[in-house]
């Protein structure tokens, strides 16, 4: 693995990491993390995908991992979601200037799916061969409305850089309600308890994000969710939606078909969804990964036959 700086498009510079793969490469996949996380959780993935030919890259976004100064904290973020959206674009420009002629893939995860899916409708023309979307949303309107209200009123009461413990029980105090025998408040992400322990221990992972990246976030899939965005999507993309059916961030998966049915609805003539029994939120570290990898890869193959 080698790591590279970038400037980033909100603030100060933001640290990005490439895989390899031993041999030539066949293609290239971007990954992009989610929030209050880092991109080195997805080193194994990676590897695996570089030791199958693939050069992947990904980055630390603004505030997470690597990407963390004196001008943008931890858990904080400078010039809201298309500043996060930018970042994402200058990286896949990098890989792009790499590699032009190799099958090119953008693969998010949570927030990096809602970052993933922005990207997609902003620049159409970047030449994508597919998308993998995991653990992905879709909230109705209404509540997605009162959500960006109640955090726009903790922001002008606390600034935007400040992490709200109300904003925190709103996003994310209910993910564990549906489960049983819950160790830590992280028990949603993973079935696997040794996944969720070193999620925990890990101090790049887990804390409360300010309200003003909340309020960028809430906006961000405000905006993917508009009919107007959804139609500037290429058509002929191919698409894949991977998610658990116990995944709380995608209503049991309910929210990530009903983001299907919205690219459908669009136009998008290549649209597949995976949804994995008793799996959480962390598909790629679940306990059945070998499958999810294993399933990812034939998809990633299928598309450049």
């Amino acid at each position: 693995m080698k790591t590279e700086d970038i400037r980033s498009a909100g603030s100060g510079e933001i640290r990005c990491y490439f895989w390899e793969p031993e041999g030539e490469a066949v293609g290239a996949v971007q990954l992009v993390h989610g929030i209050a996380e880092h991109a080195l959780r997805y080193a194994p993935f990676a590897e695996f995908l570089a030791g199958k030919g693939f050069y992947v890259c990904a980055e630390d976004h603004m505030g997470h991992g690597e990407s963390v100064g004196e001008d943008c904290p931890k858990g904080c973020v400078r010039g809201g979601w298309d500043a996060m959206v930018s970042d994402v674009n200058a990286l896949s420009e990098v890989l792009k200037a790499r590699f032009p002629t190799l099958p090119r893939f953008l693969l998010g995860h949570s927030m990096g799916s809602f970052l993933a899916r922005t990207c997609l409708y902003t620049c159409p023309e970047a030449g994508w061969q597919g998308a993998v979307l995991s653990g992905t949303a879709w909230q109705p309107g209404p509540i997605l409305a009162a959500g960006r209200a109640i955090t726009k009123g903790e922001v002008r009461k606390q600034g935007p850089d400040a992490s709200s413990p109300k904003l925190q029980a709103l996003m994310f105090g209910s993910y564990t309600k549906q489960f049983e025998s819950v160790r830590t408040p992280s028990d949603w992400i993973c079935s696997d308890p040794a996944v969720v322990d070193a999620y925990q221990a890990d101090p790049l992972c887990g804390f409360i994000p300010s309200g003003g990246l909340i309020a960028a976030m809430l906006e961000g899939l405000q905006r993917n969710q508009k009919a107007e965005n959804l139609q500037k999507m290429p058509k002929g993309l191919p698409v894949l939606f991977i998610a658990g059916n116990r995944d709380p961030v995608g209503a049991n998966g309910k929210g990530v078909t009903k983001s299907a049915e919205a690219f459908r609805k669009a136009g998008m003539k290549k649209v597949g969804v995976k949804l994995y029994p008793g799996d959480r939120h962390e598909v790629l570290n679940e306990v059945n990964k070998a499958e999810v990898w294993s399933d990812v890869l034939t998809w990633l193959r299928g598309q450049m036959n």
